[in-house]
């Protein structure tokens, strides 16, 4: 058996924030493949969609599926860059992950008529609160596990 040096304290605390560190690395990779997946059915119809806002979380995968109930419209969502559109009779549909939080426009993208610059919705990302719940706790018991191991090791030298 070799003599070690014992470990000093800031050793002990810097290997921990390491420690932490991976964790919530693993995390944060972990909760992208843990995603839900949201379906949701919108029927427009001249000048509205139903339901106009759409709310989901941030990581999601979100599959549209857009009825038209009249006449050709479209589905384009701002800040994704993507979009469909349906004739009646013939559904569109697309599918993304919902990676931006925050407030979208979703609009038609095919002249309706002449209220079609008024036909908008929102889709709504909200942040992954799941991910941050989970994220703190393993903060949470990481530094309790040390305040723990640091007692111990007090008592026993004390």
């Amino acid at each position: 058996m070799r003599n070690q040096k014992p470990e000093t304290r800031n050793q002990r605390i810097i290997k921990a924030c390491f420690l932490l560190s991976i964790f919530y690395f693993l995390f944060s990779f972990g909760s992208s493949f843990a995603q839900s997946e949201i379906f949701f059915e919108v029927k427009a119809k001249k000048f509205s969609y139903t339901p106009n806002v759409i709310e989901v979380n941030k990581g999601d995968l979100v599959r549209v599926r857009l009825i038209s109930e009249d006449v050709h419209h479209g589905f384009y969502v701002d800040g994704y860059g993507i979009s469909t559109s349906a004739h009646p009779g013939q559904d569109g549909s697309l599918k993304f992950i919902a990676d931006k939080p925050g407030r979208f426009c979703f609009r038609c993208s095919v002249t309706c008529g002449e209220f079609h610059p008024y036909m908008v919705g929102y889709l709504v990302v909200k942040p992954n609160s799941r991910f941050n719940i989970y994220a703190a706790a393993v903060i949470l018991i990481g530094l309790g596990s040390l305040v723990i191991v640091f007692r111990k090791k007090e008592n026993e030298q004390g």
